[in-house]
């Protein structure tokens, strides 16, 4: 196979494959989720402990 024609198979590949995660990603049926994993990092964890550790308390316990 010569080597253009391989490069323009990859290329076509690499397109094809490119459209695929476009599709996958601005599927509807997924925007809940992504919408979720979105407000991951602004959910509180509940856990009571600030972001400074066990310093904001004193260093003995």
């Amino acid at each position: 196979m010569e080597l253009n024609v391989l490069r323009s198979a990859m290329t076509l590949i690499s397109f094809i494959v490119f459209l695929g995660i476009i599709v996958w990603a601005w599927n509807r049926q997924r925007s809940a989720s992504f919408d979720e994993a979105a407000n991951l990092p602004l959910l509180d964890d509940g856990s009571g402990v600030d972001s400074t550790g066990p310093r904001s308390q004193g260093a003995k316990q």
